[in-house]
């Protein structure tokens, strides 16, 4: 797997077309680096390290698909280093680096800088919600025209959007991230400000949100 750098040659104005650079809307994609043994490990210690790369693989496709022809700027955060060959087109998605202690720190890191670069609304998802497709997106961002924030809250207690107008860094302190009261202790951060609330959805993190579902089946059989 090639890895490409921040702001290298690579990335000039010749190889990379953003798609509605212009745009002040922003979506914020983390990801993990699909790396075997090291993602998707509650699902692993269920289906093994293979089968959870392998699923992970085709959630990120899954993710890939629905975000590249959304009318938005999008930029892809990794969680180790940027790769260059991988399912986010280098001309659609600005590939960068997650920077903090936490996931905390790292979505807000992203947040602050998307809002120092002039977006005025912007929404962070992960790369693994099977159940969330385009339209989704285009909700959220529709409802931030009314709202000052929105979020999805996820079954698990933890959310699989947020978005905002403005960089809140409150919400992003004091949690107990992948636990499940993230999305309550969030909503009480936000208890005084006019909030969207979007339909639940299930992620993906083990053998129990998906054994159910006929997409995953393919990855199962041995199961």
């Amino acid at each position: 797997m090639s890895i490409i750098l921040q702001n290298s040659e690579e990335k000039d104005s010749k190889t990379i077309h953003y798609q509605l650079a212009n745009s002040k809307n922003l979506l914020l994609i983390f990801t993990r680096n699909p790396v075997l043994g090291k993602c998707k490990t509650r699902l692993a210690a269920k289906v093994g390290n293979q089968v959870a790369l392998d699923i992970y693989n085709f959630l990120l496709k899954h993710t890939s698909t629905i975000t590249k022809d959304l009318n938005v700027h999008k930029r892809v955060y990794y969680s180790e280093e940027i790769w260059k060959d991988d399912c986010w087109d280098n001309r659609i998605f600005d590939k960068r680096l997650q920077q903090g202690f936490d996931l905390g720190t790292r979505m807000s890191n992203a947040f602050k800088n998307g809002f120092e670069d002039g977006f005025e609304k912007i929404i962070i998802i992960g790369s693994d919600m099977f159940d969330m497709d385009k339209s989704d997106l285009e909700d959220a961002f529709m409802a931030l025209a009314q709202n000052d924030y929105v979020i999805g809250p996820a079954l698990d207690g933890g959310y699989y959007l947020l978005g905002m107008k403005s960089y809140t860094e409150k919400i992003f302190q004091n949690k107990e991230w992948g636990k499940e009261h993230v999305f309550e202790a969030t909503i009480n951060d936000l208890k005084n400000e006019k909030v969207r609330l979007l339909e639940p959805k299930n992620d993906i993190d083990r053998y129990e949100d998906l054994k159910n579902n006929k997409a995953f089946q393919p990855y199962l059989k041995n199961i």
